[in-house]
C-alpha cells in the first residue's frame, strides 16, 4: 500500500547569488539598507503532481527560501544511497519577498501536523527570531537531535564563533551556518596602482584602515584621481551596522555611537562627492562593478558570496582586476542557518540529524564544507566558496580568477574572528533599512540630524513597539 504526498514547492527562486546572502544566502527585496540581494523572479509555480512514497520510507519536510539547501540534499542522497532508500525529502521553497517566507514558516511551525517542517533555513536577517526570539521554541537543540560531542566537533572544525552565537538559545546550539560571511574590502587593482603605485593587499589595508578616519583619507586621495572610493552609502553601511552594540538593549531602542557615526560618514561622502550615490542592488550599483558607472569605483565591501555571485556576474571587463584586503572594521554580512524543528516527526529525527551534521559540521572530504570550499559539490558549478569551518578553508585552495589568482581564504579566514554574533536582534532587517534611509536623508540635507533621528525613532516605536 502506498500513500500519496503532495510536493509543496510553492516557489523556486533563481538567485543572483548562489550561496545563502549569499549563493546564496541572500535574499530578495531588502529594505533600502540592502541587507540582502533581490530575487530574480519570485512568481509562484503550480504544485507538482503527487509523489508516490512507498511504505517504510520516512518523509522529511524541508523548508527554505532558495533552492540552495534542497540542491545540497540531492547531492547528499547521491553520495549516500542508503539514506535515499530510507528517506524522502519534500522541499518547500518560498521567497522572502515582503516577509512571505517568515509568515508561511511561522504558520507551518505553529500549525504542526505531518506537513510541518522537520528542518528549516533562516538567513542572517531573521535567524535570531528563530534561535532566540519569538519563534525560538520551535527549534530543537542539536544535542536533543542526537549530535554527540557537539562542542568538540565545533572546536575541531573551527566554526566561526559569531555563527555559533547567532544559532544558540540559552547556551544550547539550535542552528548552525554552513557559510562563512566574514567580510573583506574588495578593490580594483588598477585603480590602486593608479593612486598609490601598488596593488599589494598588505599595503592597501594600511591606506583604507584600520578605522573610518583612514578610509576617508583614502577617499580624498582617490578623489584626486577621479575615483570614487565606494559606489553608495549602502556599501559602508553593511560594515557599520555590525559594529557597536545591538539595536535593542533592555527592551529599548539603543543607537550605539559606532552606528550613529554612519550619519557623518554618509554626509562626508555625499558632500565631497566621494561616492557615486547609488542604491545597493540597483542597476547603477551593478554598473559600478563593471567600471561603466559615473566614475570608476575603487571598492566594495562584503564576503565571498558578494564576490562569487554578484560581482563576478557583473564585472564585465574588470573581471580579474580585483583583489581583497582587510576592511576598515571587521564585519559579517549574510549567511544561512539550518534548524531542526522541535516538533518534527519522530521518524524523521535521525535523517534530519544526518543532513544537518553533514551540512554544518562534517569536515571530511565527502562533507559539504570540503566540497563547497573546493568547488566540487555540484557538477554544474565549480565555484569555490567560503564555508563555516576554518579548518576546511585552511586546507583548501581559495585562489580564484576574479581576484587575479589571489587566495581569498587568506583574508576571509581571520575576518570571521572579527564578526560579532552578539550584536543581532530579531528586528534588525527592518531597523537597519530605516536607519540607512534616514542617514541619507540627513546626508543629502533633506532633514536635519535631529529630524532624521526623530523620524527614525517614531518608525521603530509605531511599527515595532520599541521605545
Amino acid at each position: 500500500m502506498k500513500r500519496k504526498l503532495l510536493l509543496l514547492t510553492l516557489a523556486l527562486v533563481a538567485m543572483a547569488l548562489f550561496a545563502a546572502c549569499g549563493g546564496n544566502d541572500d535574499t530578495p527585496a531588502p529594505p533600502a539598507g540592502g541587507d540582502a540581494p533581490p530575487a530574480e523572479g519570485g512568481a509562484e509555480t503550480p504544485p507538482a503532481p503527487p509523489v508516490e512514497v512507498p511504505d517504510g520510507v520516512q518523509v522529511i519536510n524541508l523548508w527554505a527560501f532558495t533552492d540552495e539547501i534542497p540542491r545540497m540534499v540531492v547531492e547528499f542522497k547521491r553520495l549516500n544511497p542508503e539514506f535515499a532508500e530510507r528517506y524522502h525529502v519534500v522541499s518547500t521553497i518560498i521567497p522572502t519577498d515582503g516577509g512571505g517566507y517568515q509568515l508561511a514558516l511561522d504558520m507551518a511551525l505553529a500549525g504542526g501536523g505531518a506537513d510541518a517542517p522537520d528542518m528549516f533555513a533562516a538567513e542572517s536577517a531573521m535567524v535570531v527570531r528563530y534561535s532566540q526570539g519569538d519563534m525560538s521554541s520551535f527549534a530543537m537543540s542539536f544535542e536533543e537531535l542526537g549530535i554527540t560531542d557537539l562542542s568538540g566537533k565545533i572546536a575541531a572544525a573551527d566554526i566561526a564563533q559569531y555563527t555559533v552565537d547567532l544559532g544558540s538559545r540559552d547556551g544550547d546550539v539550535v542552528a548552525l551556518a554552513f557559510q562563512h560571511t566574514g567580510s573583506a574590502l574588495i578593490y580594483r587593482r588598477s585603480l590602486a596602482i593608479q593612486t598609490w603605485g601598488t596593488d599589494d593587499p598588505d599595503y592597501i589595508r594600511t591606506r583604507v584602515g584600520p578605522g573610518w578616519g583612514r578610509f576617508m583619507d583614502a577617499a580624498a586621495e582617490l578623489d584626486a584621481e577621479g575615483i570614487s572610493i565606494v559606489s553608495g552609502s549602502g556599501d559602508i553601511w553593511q560594515a557599520v551596522r555590525n559594529t557597536g552594540g545591538p539595536w535593542i538593549v533592555n527592551g529599548q531602542l539603543d543607537i550605539h555611537p559606532d552606528r550613529m557615526a554612519f550619519f557623518d560618514y554618509a554626509r562626508t561622502l555625499y558632500q565631497n562627492g566621494w561616492f557615486n550615490d547609488t542604491a545597493s542592488w540597483s542597476g547603477a550599483w551593478f554598473a559600478d562593478m563593471s567600471g561603466s558607472g559615473d566614475r570608476p569605483v575603487f571598492s566594495f565591501l562584503g564576503p565571498a558570496w558578494l564576490i562569487n555571485y554578484v560581482m563576478a556576474d557583473n564585472a564585465g571587463d574588470t573581471y580579474g582586476d580585483w583583489a581583497i584586503t582587510v576592511p576598515p572594521v571587521g564585519f559579517s554580512w549574510g549567511g544561512t542557518w539550518v534548524f531542526p524543528a522541535a516538533n518534527m516527526q519522530e521518524g524523521a529525527r535521525d535523517g534530519v540529524r544526518q543532513l544537518i551534521e553533514w551540512i554544518t559540521l562534517d569536515t571530511s572530504n565527502t562533507g559539504l564544507q570540503y566540497m563547497w570550499a573546493n568547488g566540487t559539490l555540484f557538477a554544474d558549478n565549480d565555484t569555490k566558496d567560503a564555508v563555516s569551518s576554518g579548518v576546511v578553508m585552511a586546507g583548501a585552495d581559495g585562489s580564484i580568477p576574479f581576484l587575479g589568482g589571489q587566495d581569498m581564504f587568506d583574508i576571509l579566514i581571520p575576518a570571521g574572528a572579527y564578526a560579532d554574533g552578539t550584536l543581532f536582534t530579531q528586528h534588525d532587517e527592518i531597523i537597519n533599512g530605516w536607519f540607512n534611509d534616514h542617514g541619507m536623508y540627513y546626508a543629502r540635507g533633506d532633514m536635519t540630524r535631529d529630524e532624521a533621528l526623530d523620524a527614525f525613532r517614531l518608525l521603530v516605536r509605531e511599527n515595532i513597539g520599541i521605545e
